[in-house]
């Protein structure tokens, strides 16, 4: 698949810039308008001792079919020409006048998300030849390494080795990147975020709703996985847990995967063999008619192989979900806490993870525990509190130079 993105002019080049002297100019590079992100980049950019640019390379993943949301944006950004090709699960992208904006937007500090991308490499570079602090914002952990040929690697290395401090999510990103013999006090803390009060409003909405179930089709219990659909996030393993379970609670429970990919006409054929009716597939879900499906859900379910974070149990703690997690997941080690708000399974364990979905059917007032610590665990996970952390990250080098 290729697409070419519409040439920047100088005009709008010239837009990044504002001068403000009593704040720290900052440039963010990231790869797309993800709709996650907005409300972070808004809040950063109230932050007082910021002056906010941000670099998109692509509006958008040929991947996502999520819309871009520019209308709820509120900060200086600009999209970068450029030009993308998939390759399988792989997309290439090439930008260009990425030097020409950063040289006009004069940033004190950069911070850019990740290292997959050639603009990436021109962003450290630029940042080294003109003696710019460069940060670097990574969910990568230890669980995303890959066996094979040893060169990403070793690129990864050399990417690392060279940035001046770094920005993580959580817990596994930070030991992560300690172990490329990082020292603590240049790893910062933004914790991933969505929006939590939006989430949390429409699933109470849905649950006082009395028609809202009926209008979704969804069982009156289930299950609830949101994600796409592929090999990677577990899906096929929670089908098969699902199977497991006894004739008489996949008759109270039902399973709702809500998402796309291309393994969804495979699963449907599973589905169809465990028994008819009982597992649903509404698709994808635009994020606006999300918290319903969360809020009617009574558990939520990631029983994926690899994901650097899992933003998507951030959406499940603020509608008030228990939450069945594998420990690969990023996010497990910060919002899951084992028996506490959900249960932690090995990936790819369908017995361990059968049971865990066992247990939260059987015990209410376990699930109603645990439904409760959820809203409390990721009341420290706002946009906002990722704002801060990037800020904190972006302002200790205040008088820093590069020798």
């Amino acid at each position: 698949m290729m697409a070419t993105n519409s040439t920047v002019s100088d005009c709008q080049i010239s837009l990044l810039v504002r001068e403000t002297d009593a704040q720290r100019r900052l440039t963010l590079v990231t790869d797309i308008i993800s709709p996650y992100r907005i409300p972070v980049f808004n809040a950063l950019a109230r932050h007082r001792g910021i002056d906010l640019n941000v670099v998109f390379l692509a509006d958008n993943d040929p991947s996502r079919q999520w819309p871009v949301y520019k209308k709820e944006i509120r900060f200086p950004y600009l999209v970068l020409p450029s030009w993308s090709r998939r390759f399988g699960k792989h997309n290439l992208l090439l930008n260009w006048r990425l030097s020409a904006v950063l040289r006009q937007a004069a940033p004190e500090t950069i911070i850019c998300g990740g290292y997959n991308f050639a603009a990436c490499w021109q962003t450290l570079w630029w940042a080294r030849h003109n003696r710019v602090p460069f940060l670097l914002w990574s969910e990568s952990t230890a669980s995303d390494l890959r066996g094979g040929h040893p060169l990403p690697e070793f690129l990864k290395r050399r990417f690392v080795l060279a940035c001046d401090a770094f920005v993580v999510p959580g817990k596994s990103a930070w030991q992560y990147i300690a172990s490329f013999g990082i020292s603590e006090e240049r790893i910062f803390r933004a914790p991933n975020a969505v929006d939590t009060v939006l989430f949390a409003r429409g699933a109470e909405a849905a649950c006082r709703d009395l028609v809202r179930r009926q209008e979704l089709s969804l069982p009156s219990r289930f299950f609830l996985f949101v994600g796409r659909l592929v090999k990677e996030k577990g899906v096929f393993d929670l089908i098969e847990a699902y199977s497991k379970l006894s004739p008489e609670l996949r008759e109270r429970m039902g399973l709702v995967l809500v998402g796309d990919g291309k393994a969804r006409a495979e699963l449907q054929r599973r589905a169809a063999v465990i028994k008819p009716g009982s597992i649903h597939f509404p698709g994808f879900v635009q994020r606006e008619h999300l918290p319903s499906y969360y809020g009617l859900a009574e558990t939520f379910v990631f029983p994926t192989h690899t994901d650097p974070w899992g933003l998507v149990v951030n959406e499940a703690l603020a509608c008030g979900l228990p939450v069945i997690c594998t420990s690969v997941a990023g996010c497990s080690a910060d919002l899951v806490q084992d028996g506490w708000n959900g249960r932690i399974v090995a990936p790819g364990d369908i017995g361990q993870l059968a049971a865990a979905m066992d247990d939260l059917v059987r015990d209410a007032d376990w699930r109603s525990r645990m439904s409760a610590n959820s809203k409390h665990r990721i009341l420290n996970y706002s946009p906002g509190a990722c704002a801060v952390g990037m800020a904190e990250a972006a302002l200790w080098f205040a008088g820093w130079k590069r020798e």
